[in-house]
């Protein structure tokens, strides 16, 4: 398992902006750190209207800028499972995915989000599996997401 840390890298383009920086939540909001950062979004600039912003702790706009766990592969599962688990857990999550899908996410072509390493897990969980699997590699990264 190897952990890779890439904060603050890749702001995507587009990702709207908050002109607010005096936002008590500006310190720890992605808008006002993308905002910060501004020159490296290009020449046009996505901007959340500003008399939509509450300017309070409940900003519907908030975006926290705390780093997440995002996960790569998990192709040393198999190798810890009997088949008929590894069987009953590669169809559960097909049928969740799609195959292709399911084969991108195994191999690390696709990072899981946190929420669809719960998925893994709990397929675990319904297939019998006790022992705590560790995926393949981890990446510290921003959930830019909306």
């Amino acid at each position: 398992m190897r952990r890779i840390s890439k904060i603050y890298e890749d702001i995507p383009a587009n990702y709207p902006i908050c002109l607010h920086a005096d936002c008590p939540k500006a310190e720890n909001c992605l808008h006002q750190l993308a905002f910060r950062r501004h020159a490296e979004l290009g020449k046009h600039l996505t901007l959340i209207n500003p008399s939509l912003c509450t300017m309070q702790d409940n900003c519907p706009h908030y975006a926290d800028s705390k780093p997440v766990m995002f996960a790569k592969g998990f192709t040393n599962f198999q190798t810890h499972m009997f088949p008929q688990q590894y069987s009953r857990f590669m169809d559960m999550l097909i049928s969740h995915f799609g195959r292709n899908q399911y084969f991108m996410r195994r191999s690390g072509k696709v990072v899981l989000s946190p929420e669809e390493q719960n998925v893994i897990r709990q397929a675990l969980v319904k297939c019998g599996v006790e022992d705590k699997f560790e995926f393949d590699e981890y990446i510290e990264s921003i959930l830019w997401n909306l």
